[in-house]
């Protein structure tokens, strides 16, 4: 790309901005230009608006300090200055969905990483690697806008990110039945120990509305596009429990798979380490090499081993064994604000600049 495009973040100052911040510092393809926060952080540089809440591991980036936050309400003036925004805004869902609105028709593209959006109809919820032909909803989406170029696209929760792309890697087995226990990590609560030190030698068994998200979203990845909607598909039928645990990043799936035909271990495994999607044909900056890895063993994958697989964009499966009553069952493990949130939208952006429905503008 000759000129990298100005990218604004929506959100800059919570955690899920913060990482979009430090996983664009040096991006081949975009710049941050503009941050962008509530009212009460605009007019500070990112610096002092962020203060001692700076919760990734890495320094924040040079480049980025500097810049003066500006309000995120004044879409107008926030939309000038970019070519297309990242959203992590802390907001109602209703006035989320307004002001992603509200930026896709002054003709500024929104990639989110909210699940406002992730059920309107013609709103594409793309994993690159598993559906991104979803994306070709856009433009149905964008006569409904009123709009050439501003269109809102969004990526899935963090939850069914360590076990969705296993499941579509097996696809032609028809897997039917599905079980699945998440154990999930604080910062997809945006939280540190130092902000939520009850959570500590803790387990809490409640995650508010994560549980649907992660027996429904699946479904809706897997669906398909009729009139200028997506429509979901109907199975596998998925139940979850989704339980909180005094880990800092990484979400564990414990899953049970019922399937239609009858698969060996040896060609699950087969279809794992092979699974290749659009992002890794064509070679996407933020793309794993290897999307998803089997590890042969018996205590694999770990949180403080593993989570950081592929730089946190890739997948860990382990712990592939029959089941006394379901088919199969395994241990998946993703990083959960990496490829779960800031990550999979970046690679969502990439490929949607690779297929041309996000450009500079004029």
């Amino acid at each position: 790309m000759e000129k990298k495009l100005r990218v604004g973040v929506l959100g800059a100052t919570g955690m899920v901005g913060q990482r979009f911040i430090s996983l664009l510092e040096n991006h081949p393809w975009f710049e941050v230009v503009t941050v962008a926060a509530s009212p009460r952080s605009a007019g500070k540089t990112y610096e002092e608006a962020v203060g001692g809440r700076w919760k990734m591991t890495t320094p924040m980036p040079e480049a980025v300090k500097k810049l003066v936050v500006m309000n995120v309400n004044e879409v107008e003036k926030v939309a000038s200055t970019v070519d297309f925004v990242f959203s992590a805004v802390d907001m109602s869902k209703d006035e989320i969905r307004k002001i992603e609105e509200e930026y896709a028709k002054t003709e500024t593209p929104v990639v989110s990483n909210n699940s406002a959006h992730r059920w309107t109809p013609d709103v594409p919820m793309v994993v690159p690697e598993i559906n991104p032909e979803h994306f070709e909803v856009i433009e149905f989406q964008k006569k409904r806008l009123g709009t050439k170029r501003g269109f809102i696209a969004v990526k899935p929760n963090c939850s069914i990110q360590s076990y969705a792309p296993v499941l579509t890697a097996w696809k032609e087995f028809e897997p039917y039945e599905v079980v699945a226990t998440t154990y999930q990590a604080i910062s997809g609560a945006g939280k540190t120990f130092k902000d939520w030190p009850e959570m500590v030698e803790n387990i809490i068994p409640y995650i508010g509305g994560e549980e649907e998200k992660s027996e429904q979203e699946p479904l809706r990845l897997w669906g398909h596009i009729e009139d200028g909607v997506i429509v979901k598909a109907e199975e596998p039928k998925i139940t979850c429990q989704c339980i909180r645990v005094p880990v800092l990043n990484g979400h564990t799936a414990a899953v049970f798979v019922k399937f239609r035909k009858n698969p060996t271990k040896e060609q699950l495994v087969e279809k794992l380490v092979n699974f290749r999607g659009l992002p890794q044909e064509l070679k996407l900056p933020s793309a794993p090499e290897h999307f998803i890895r089997y590890m042969e063993e018996d205590d694999r994958p770990q949180v403080r081993l593993d989570v950081d697989y592929e730089k946190g964009m890739g997948v860990s499966v382990g712990r592939l064994r029959e089941d006394t009553i379901y088919d199969w069952k395994f241990i998946g493990l993703s990083h959960n604000t990496v490829r779960g949130a800031a990550g999979g939208a970046v690679l969502c952006a990439e490929t949607l600049v690779a297929k041309k429905y996000i450009e500079a503008k004029a």
